[in-house]
């Protein structure tokens, strides 16, 4: 087998639990900091969801920007991501503004209405995509964005484009294409049906 055919099965595997410690580390801290990256989009006093928000990277930096009126909702399929999250939640101060909840395989379950969500490096591992940003859309209040950001290793243009697209069909409007390091990114906005 090929490396672009491991690739290509990799892009629906979820990723195991143990290795998100590689993740959250502080290189991806310089690369990825949470709290510049997400500050244009994150407001004090909004709702924010983190999908797959494993054990906490943007979770954390999500609640300091959403400050005491805020909240978070911090949203993955593995217990023990949420686990360690809590904990880390806990360590921080910031567990009073973070409601973890656990998805299921085929539906996110999230019923607070939202102003910001963010799916950052895992829409690939996700079966049925329609569905889920059909989801999305349903628990954004309108106006409300989406930033989805899949890493360039394993999501080609290609097949980022086509994810944008059902992000469109859901009824997202483009409203950007941030440059995020190692990534493909876009900005998606929930307006109002004409």
């Amino acid at each position: 087998m090929g490396w672009f055919e491991k690739m290509r099965r990799m892009n629906n595997m979820v990723c195991p639990w143990w290795l998100c410690y590689s993740f959250d580390n502080p290189l991806r801290r310089l690369i990825h900091d949470p709290e510049r990256l997400l500050k244009p989009h994150v407001k004090s006093g909004m709702t924010a969801v983190d999908i797959g928000c494993g054990m906490g990277h943007f979770t954390l930096g999500m609640a300091k920007l959403v400050g005491p009126y805020g909240e978070v909702v911090a949203v993955d399929l593995q217990e023990k991501m949420l686990a360690v999250l809590g904990l880390r939640a806990l360590k921080a101060g910031l567990s009073d503004r973070i409601i973890p909840h656990r998805c299921r395989p085929d539906k996110l379950g999230v019923t607070k209405p939202a102003d910001f969500v963010l799916v950052f490096w895992m829409a690939h591992e996700v079966r049925n995509k329609p569905r889920f940003f059909g989801e999305i859309f349903s628990l954004l209040k309108t106006g409300g964005r989406l930033l989805l950001v899949e890493p360039k290793l394993h999501v080609t243009r290609n097949s980022f484009g086509g994810t944008v697209e059902m992000c469109r069909a859901a009824g997202f409007q483009l409203l950007d294409e941030p440059a995020i390091a190692l990534s493909r990114a876009v900005r998606i906005e929930k307006r109002e049906s004409a």
